[in-house]
Order: structure tokens, then sequence, then C-alpha cells
């Protein structure tokens, strides 16, 4: 690959993932927030019921701002994370290509995709804990609240909203936390491997998807005059397969990486994998699935279409 062509990937990969991030992060919280939820004792409801209930409880708790926490930080490193996805696929592309300008088979790029998945599984890891740990501190804040609004005053509520401990002032307060009192930099690589296991797979399925999908609406192997809705709707179905497919690594990620360090509840992702089974069942593996197909579809739809649009304005 050409130096002018990783640039092209680089931008357009920048672009896509921005489009991807705004569309897509208020699901991404509320997945989050299900995802980490404790399992009630016996006899008690959960903090959420689903989806609705946690929007419901992170507006009156937090406002619209809540269904955007934890933003910043893959906002910081979004360029970079989805340009590497973009230029590694497309170097792997060259690669596998068996002549220049020759179009890939679908198996090849599940090949290109699964080699990017290793790459972006080291940047996405410090940046997904970060994320998580924002996300899942505002938890707190909505039970109270719900509590303040049965049986207290709209001042007495919010008082008590006030109260509630937050551990973590930004992005930047949780990855000088994280280095400072959780091993450097390793406590940032904490779920590396289950977020290997999410990407790899996931990013080969995706890209695959994404191929097989848009050869079967161009009738060939030749989709340069595809419209932007196959684009769209070739992305979406894309997204929703790479969530379909790894959705219980995800899980598995999101609550090593919030755990408690000095006081941990699981030793590692097998730990952690039987005691969500034991006491959830194969469920406890899909909480917070709803919200994350509902995000995956439309934002990789804007991902892919951001993607391709900027690629071929760039030539």
């Amino acid at each position: 690959m050409q130096m002018s062509d990783v640039a092209k990937d680089l931008t357009a990969g920048t672009v896509g993932g921005v489009a991807q991030l705004v569309v897509g992060h208020p699901f991404d919280t509320i997945k989050v927030k299900l995802q980490s939820q404790p399992t009630p004792p016996p006899g008690q409801l959960p903090k959420y019921s689903g989806a609705i209930d946690a929007v419901k409880k992170t507006l009156a708790a937090e406002g619209a701002g809540g269904l955007y926490k934890g933003m910043g930080a893959p906002l910081a490193t979004v360029a970079a994370f989805n340009a590497l996805l973009f230029t590694v696929r497309g170097q792997m592309e060259t690669v596998l290509r068996s002549a220049p300008g020759a179009p890939l088979t679908v198996n090849q790029q599940f090949i290109a995709g699964a080699g990017a998945g290793v790459a972006v599984s080291f940047l996405a890891t410090p940046t997904e804990l970060i994320k998580c740990r924002l996300q899942a501190q505002g938890a707190g804040a909505a039970v109270v609240a719900e509590a303040g609004a049965a049986g207290a005053s709209a001042t007495a509520a919010k008082a008590a909203t006030s109260s509630v401990p937050v551990k973590y002032g930004g992005p930047m307060d949780v990855a000088k936390q994280v280095l400072k009192s959780e091993g450097g930099i390793r406590g940032l690589y904490k779920g590396l491997f289950p977020t290997l296991a999410r990407e790899v797979p996931g990013n080969a399925t995706m890209f695959g998807v994404y191929e097989a999908v848009k050869q079967y609406m161009a009738g060939g192997t030749d989709t340069s005059g595809l419209g932007r809705g196959s684009l769209m709707l070739a992305g979406g179905l894309a997204g929703g397969a790479f969530w379909a497919s790894v959705y219980p690594t995800d899980v598995i990620k999101s609550v090593i990486q919030i755990d408690d360090y000095k006081n941990p509840k699981y030793n590692g992702s097998i730990d952690a994998f039987k005691k969500i089974l034991k006491p959830e069942g194969v469920g406890g593996l899909y909480k917070g699935f709803g919200p994350a197909m509902g995000r995956s579809v439309p934002a990789n739809a804007a991902c892919f279409l951001a993607y391709e649009v900027a690629r071929s304005y760039l030539g």
C-alpha cells in the first residue's frame, strides 16, 4: 500500500469513527449500566428492569449529559482507533490481494478484519476501561434519585443524589488513579484478554459480513456502484453481526474492568464467566444486549457510510 493510501485510510477512518461515536454512545452507556449492575438479593428487584428503565433513571438523575458520560476518552482516541482499524485492514488487503486492484473475497475480508482486531485491541483496552468506569459510577446516583422521587421532596431527592460519592472526576482522573494505585500501565490493560476475544472474531465477522452483503447487493465482486443506502444497510448489518457473534466476551470485559482492584470479585475471565453463569444463567452473559444491538446498527451504518464517502472523496 502506498503512503498516500495509508493517509486516506487514516483520514477516512477518523471520519467514520467520529460518526459512529456521536450516533452510538448513548446506547453504549445504557449497555454498560445494564452489564455492570449487580445481581439483586433474593426477593429484590434489580436497579434497572431493562433498557428503557435505565434510560429514564439516567435522565432523571443525570440529565441528557448522563447518556454521554465517558465519551471524552473514546472521543480523544477515536481518531487513532478507527484510523488504526481501517489502515491495518487496508494493509492486510494489500498483502492478501492476488493482483494490484483485485477485489478481495469474503474469506479474505474475514482474515483482514481479524488482523485489524488484534491491532486495535491494544488501544481499545485502556480506552474502554476509562469509559466503563465513568459510565458505571453513575448507577448509584440513579438509584438514590429513584428512592427520593418515591418518598421525598424534590429538594431532598436532589440532596440525596448529590451525596452519592463520585470516585472519578473525568477521563484523565481515571487514568491517574489507575496508574497510581492499580499497578501502573498494567492496570490500564486490565481486560486485555477479553478485549482480544471480542475484537479479533468480532472484526473478522464485521468486515466479512460487510463485504458479503455488498457483493450480494451488487450482484458480483465489483461494489463500487453501490449507493449510500446500500452502504448504510451493509454497515448496519455488519455492526449487528459483530455484537451477535461476541457479545458475552464484552460483558466479561466490562465486569472485569470495573471490578474493585483491592477486593476483586473476579479472578480473571474464566472466573468471571463462571460467576456470571452460575447465578444468572446464559441470560447473565447477554445483559445489555438490546442496547448494544440498538446501537450497533445505526452507529455502524453511520461509520461505514462516513468512511466510504470520505475515502471516495479523497480519491
